[in-house]
């Protein structure tokens, strides 16, 4: 039986290899405050709740005609293709942006499961903001 696949998406900087990081036990995917840094896709496993699957954290998606843009988001497209399911990360102390509306368009046209997860909500002033990811429509 196929082990399922989950790609970890969303813009630059939302948190997507730390929680990459976090689930596969260990430091695979580097994990800097600088955009652009991963540019690949990293592949690992994880498991959850005793359901193990692969995983693909990906680059940041952005708009923006930024060094390697096209490139990155070439690899996220494969990774988006490659998945049974997409983990959408946003970033809740920046808000809803052009880019999280981008990358929705994006996966919309997926037609996969896809999973919104609001990072960074760590104190009540932040978790206010979540619900404005609402207009993302998942």
């Amino acid at each position: 039986m196929k082990m399922p696949t989950v790609a970890f998406v969303g813009r630059p900087n939302v948190g997507k290899s730390t929680i990459f990081n976090r689930i596969a036990g260990e430091r695979i995917s580097i994990v800097e405050d600088t955009p652009g840094v991963t540019r690949d896709r990293i592949y690992a496993h994880g498991e959850w709740l005793t359901t193990k699957f692969a995983m693909i954290d990906t680059g940041g998606i952005q708009i923006d005609d930024q060094p390697f843009s096209a490139q990155i988001r070439s690899q996220a497209e494969i990774a988006i293709e490659e998945a049974d399911v997409i983990v959408f990360i946003v970033d809740a102390k920046s808000g809803l942006t052009d880019d999280d509306e981008q990358v929705a368009r994006i996966l919309y046209q997926s037609d996969k499961p896809i999973v919104l997860a609001v990072n960074k909500a760590d104190n009540p002033e932040t978790r206010e903001d979540i619900y404005d990811f609402y207009a993302l429509g998942w």
